[in-house]
């Protein structure tokens, strides 16, 4: 078998990560990949409805979409997987998963050359497994994706996460802020209050409102709230009773509508989350919050502004916080409220 990096694949299929947030930091190997081998076909395997985040993506060729399966066993949606891999005859697959079940799909799928790190038992399913960084919990995940490409002789490259957005999907945000009363030219403020992993995640609701009300003061501010289904109560609470210049959008976007508006914010304030991502992969200004997670491994690449104390048990890594929550409760309304001027003045002054 030769060596990876003399291989010149024809056919590469590369398997994202199942997180907004993940995905959006694989990106940059989308790039590399693409650089590397010009001339080859390349498909984006990811999960729905996030795939759909790579739906405009020049560095692919295809975008392999599949809805989430469990298990082992001999139902449709696990056969489908497999035959499409089968069909699409890969010379090579770069899991950037860690699961065994992605590994397990592209041994049952022939992709021939099956890249990916070691652990979860599944090594025997790899033919080219990679040792874990031994600094994995002090460099950035854009850092460990990237690392993956070595055997195959991409080394460390300047590339960041970025999503693509048409032009007409932007014209009909703007159609949407219109329609709902946010005037053009005036300063916008996205919030994200939410946060999938857990609770541990998310400052207080209480606080949002409190910064809410403080930006409000300036009579030109409007504010975009987002969130997902899940967490569209939380918003509604936060939300309830503020002046018509908040607008509740949680639970009501798409993830490219979403993208969109985050994209005409002039900054967004949020947790450790998908949003967040997204932002700094569209350039948007972004202050981020964060307590149980660790900044260092998944805050915004590059980019934006973070408050995290750092307290002596943060980061835990825990969904819900065990005791009294100070690493969120130690970040105080009003130095958000001036992370947030600061970033609003900057922006006008770079228009």
């Amino acid at each position: 078998m030769i060596s990876l990096k003399e291989l010149k694949p024809r056919s590469i299929v590369i398997r994202m990560p199942n997180w907004i947030g993940d995905l959006i930091m694989a990106t940059p190997i989308l790039t590399d990949v693409r650089r590397a081998f010009p001339e080859a076909h390349v498909t984006a395997m990811s999960r729905t409805p996030i795939c759909d985040l790579l739906s405009e993506d020049p560095d692919i060729n295809e975008l392999f979409c599949f809805s989430k399966v469990s298990g082992f066993g001999r139902r449709s949606g696990k056969r489908d997987i497999i035959e499409k891999l089968r069909r699409g005859n890969y010379d090579l697959g770069i899991l950037l998963t860690r699961s065994f079940s992605s590994a397990w799909w592209f041994w049952q799928g022939d992709v021939k050359r099956r890249l990916g790190y070691n652990g979860n038992a599944r090594r025997l399913l790899l033919t080219d497994p990679v040792h874990m960084p031994k600094n994995i919990d002090s460099q950035h995940l854009v850092v460990t994706y990237k690392t993956l490409l070595q055997p195959l002789g991409i080394e460390l490259s300047s590339s960041r996460p970025r999503l693509y957005l048409t032009e007409q999907e932007i014209q009909e945000a703007k159609a949407l802020l219109k329609k709902l009363g946010v005037p053009e030219g005036q300063p916008l403020i996205g919030i994200n209050p939410g946060a999938t992993y857990g609770s541990a995640k998310c400052w207080l609701p209480e606080r949002f409102r409190e910064v809410t009300q403080k930006m409000l003061t300036d009579p030109h501010v409007s504010i975009l709230y987002f969130g997902d289904q899940a967490g569209s109560s939380l918003v509604k609470e936060v939300c309830q009773g503020l002046p018509t210049r908040v607008i509740n959008l949680a639970g009501l976007t798409s993830i490219r509508e979403l993208a969109c508006l985050i994209k005409l914010c002039d900054v967004l304030l949020t947790n450790d989350s998908g949003p967040m991502h997204i932002a700094a992969a569209l350039e948007t200004p972004v202050v981020a919050l964060f307590g149980s997670t660790n900044e260092v491994v998944t805050g915004p690449y590059q980019t934006g502004q973070v408050i995290h104390k750092h307290v002596a048990c943060s980061p835990c890594y825990r969904r819900v916080c065990p005791i009294d929550f100070r690493c969120m409760r130690s970040i105080e309304t009003d130095e958000v409220v001036q992370a947030l001027q600061v970033a609003l003045k900057a922006k006008k002054s770079h228009v």
